[in-house]
């Protein structure tokens, strides 16, 4: 270590920063001096720890010891303060308790600290009407000093072999090419203890981000050239615009950003007043904002972990679904069924591969994809070898599974291949292919560590786990057949357009602004006695639907307020006579829409992220089914046409019973028109419902729509 106080090249002073802006982290993550206040040899202590850290890791700039019980610690010279140091440092480690935190800061930043950690839970006394946390975050922003934490375990920087940690972490820990970002502090322990070929350039425990958030780390792993997949585990996100541009930042510069997102939110558990607020949950518009930056989620740390093994191989899947080789029948049964629940396609290999397979296969076998190649044993490394390879010879192949539980066992003579053999051959086929070619592990901690070890030495991705092993397979072929990201919504709206025709969220309105957007609408008319009603369906032609128009009356259907069908005046005049005496006289007379799939179409404004389109069934049957699609406003063809596909529209599209072959091309267009109006109108709109939305053989035409609105925010 050097005695002398180090600084990044070129000089970064402290500088004043607005609060909420972004801050440079070169001083906190590149440090080249480092000030340990609360240094200690007590074992236990987070001072000890912290010290033990930083040398034991390697790190090649100054450290320096504070703590006026000391004159040394860990063989280096100790001051008593801050300001007795001989300049100012790049980071200052507060390991002291929440009452010495504000002082301590203070000090630091009235020294010239550049950046700093705490570690502390940053709960306090409230002074002068504020927070200690609050306190603490001003401070460090007045001075433009970062700070990572409060309540975090640090970062490490393995690039540069800084540890900036209160609690254990291995020392032989090498440099890696993943970036992981993580609200839970056990999780930081946690992916730096794996056992696996994940390694990390550099990791960071964000805690309750006092001044700089997730975004901001991700924008600066984003500038590392080592920095080849980034992994997040986040439990909610404070500066909602700047992370969406990190994501669309990281989205343009094609790398992979895997996410574990937790929690929910206060929106999804209110009383909701539209289908849309009701479906779109507490969690939609993370999906949305993940799908339009191509983000892929995960909901297990296990499936994090083996998906960010395979996005970070050096290969990329060919076109083609997956090729599997097993040892056993009934894996690959349960292979089977689980690759259908993870939506993982299975390849139909041609008759050529089949017939090379079966050439190689025991009596009895089935040459078909999965191929479950275990027959007698032997002669089985090259049975296993031969199969494989005409796996990823075949163009319908993206790439190739060696479906094997790497046990270590002992192998009697002629029972078999010995574990070994498994890995030589994965790695042998592996050599002579340029698909990627993996080894999936049904039950991970059944698995050889050393066999593991030697595969991914070799090249060969080893995924531990049935279902998280193809969850992993799916995000990786998902990247491969999506591998861009929809525009992120445009933050200004055109002037006046969804405002000026916003003249009240009745469905007569709602039917008109949507016109105005050029979506199509049923003919209607309003109506508010029964002349009227007999007028308009005479000029629109029987037979007519009858819709309450009454204020209040949100759902109509369940009311009791849609007569459908009604074929001459007589029957029309008796509809509307139940109709006002039960709801009053207000109604809309429409046209019978064309026979279709009926779907629901829905705006919802998420508090953080805005506006956001909802996708679902449509009818009475909008809630019962459940099943929808969000994303965020505004959409461009090609991300309404994801929209679609992610609701699992194409095959009633192609052919639905009874109508045949539907307008695909016109409800991508009506959604993306839909969109557009989401993004454009006012805040005080805080849902719409256009339900049903009919897609026919010749178009797409809206038939019933309602606002609701926020009166406190007009």
């Amino acid at each position: 270590m050097i005695d002398e106080i180090g600084e990044l090249d070129g000089g970064i002073g402290a500088r004043a920063v607005a609060p909420g802006a972004s801050f440079d982290l070169r001083p906190m993550l590149e440090a080249a001096s480092v000030a340990v206040v609360g240094a200690s040899e007590r074992p236990g202590s987070v001072g000890n720890q912290v010290m033990r850290q930083l040398l034991g890791g390697g790190f090649a700039g100054s450290v320096h010891p504070v703590n006026p019980r000391y004159s040394t610690l860990h063989g280096l010279k100790a001051v008593p303060s801050v300001s007795d140091l001989p300049g100012p440092v790049d980071h200052a480690v507060l390991a002291v308790a929440n009452d010495r935190l504000e002082g301590v800061l203070a000090e630091c930043l009235d020294a010239g600290a550049r950046s700093t950690t705490i570690f502390a839970s940053c709960h306090g006394p409230a002074a002068d009407g504020t927070s200690l946390r609050d306190r603490l975050a001003a401070m460090a922003t007045a001075a433009g000093a970062p700070v990572c934490g409060g309540n975090g375990m640090g970062f490490v920087n393995l690039d540069r072999a800084l540890r900036v940690c209160g609690f254990y972490q291995p020392f032989h820990l090498e440099p890696g090419t993943v970036t992981f970002l993580t609200h839970s502090g056990s999780l930081f322990s946690a992916m730096l203890h794996n056992r696996r070929s994940l390694r990390f350039n550099v990791v960071v425990s964000t805690g309750i981000e006092l001044t700089t958030t997730m975004d901001q780390y991700l924008t600066y792993a984003l500038g590392l050239p080592t920095t080849r997949a980034v992994a997040m585990f986040l439990e909610t996100v404070r500066r909602p615009d700047a992370f969406a541009a990190a994501l669309g930042a990281a989205a343009d510069a094609d790398v992979p950003v895997v996410a574990l997102k937790v929690g929910t939110t206060e929106r999804g558990q209110r009383a909701v007043a539209t289908h849309s607020e009701a479906l779109a949950g507490d969690d939609a518009a993370f999906e949305a904002l993940f799908a339009a930056c191509n983000v892929t989620r995960v909901s297990t740390m296990d499936e994090m972990a083996d998906t960010l093994e395979l996005m970070t191989a050096r290969r990329r899947p060919a076109p083609g679904g997956l090729g599997v080789v097993h040892d056993s029948g009934g894996e690959r049964a349960l292979l089977i069924d689980t690759a259908h629940t993870a939506g993982v396609p299975l390849a139909d290999v041609s008759s050529a591969t089949e017939k090379r397979i079966g050439a190689v296969l025991d009596p009895g076998l089935d040459p078909t994809n999965p191929v479950d190649a275990w027959g007698t044993g032997r002669g089985a490394t090259d049975v296993f070898a031969e199969c494989l390879a005409a796996l990823a010879d075949d163009p319908a192949v993206g790439l190739v599974a060696f479906c094997v539980d790497l046990t270590s066992e002992e192998v009697l003579d002629d029972a078999g291949p010995p574990l070994e053999a498994y890995a030589e051959v994965a790695a042998q086929v592996s050599a002579g292919t340029d698909k990627p070619v993996v080894v999936l592990a049904n039950l991970a901690s059944a698995a050889d560590p050393e066999q593991a070890a030697a595969l991914r030495s070799a090249g060969v991705p080893v995924l531990e786990g049935t279902l998280t092993g193809l969850q992993a397979i799916a995000h990786f072929l998902a990247r491969r057949d999506h591998p861009t990201a929809s525009p992120l919504p445009r933050t200004t709206r055109r002037p006046g357009s969804a405002e000026a025709m916003l003249e009240s969220a009745d469905e007569a309105a709602t039917l008109r602004l949507l016109q105005s957007y050029g979506i199509t609408t049923s003919r209607f008319v309003d109506a508010a006695t029964i002349d009227e009603v007999l007028a308009a369906a005479a000029d629109i032609g029987y037979p007519v639907a009858l819709k309450t128009a009454t204020p209040g009356v949100v759902h109509k259907s369940d009311a009791g307020g849609v007569v459908l069908g009604l074929a001459d005046p007589q029957a029309l005049a008796a509809a509307y006579a139940d109709l006002a005496g039960r709801l009053g006289p207000g109604a809309l007379v429409a046209e019978m829409a064309p026979a279709g799939l009926e779907l629901a179409l829905g705006m919802v404004r998420d508090p953080s992220f805005g506006p956001l389109v909802v996708l679902a069934a449509g009818g009475v049957l909008v809630e019962a089914i459940g099943r929808r699609a969000v994303a965020l406003a505004p959409l461009d063809l090609p991300g309404a046409q994801r929209l679609i596909t992610a609701l699992g529209l194409d095959p009633l599209l192609d052919d639905l019973r009874g109508v045949g072959r539907l307008d695909r091309a016109a409800l991508a267009n009506t959604v993306v028109r839909f969109s557009e109006l989401a993004s454009d109108l006012p805040g005080v709109v805080t849902a719409v419902d256009v339900n049903p939305v009919i897609v026919h053989r010749l178009g797409c035409v809206a038939v019933d729509g309602v606002m609701s609105t926020d009166a406190s925010a007009r």
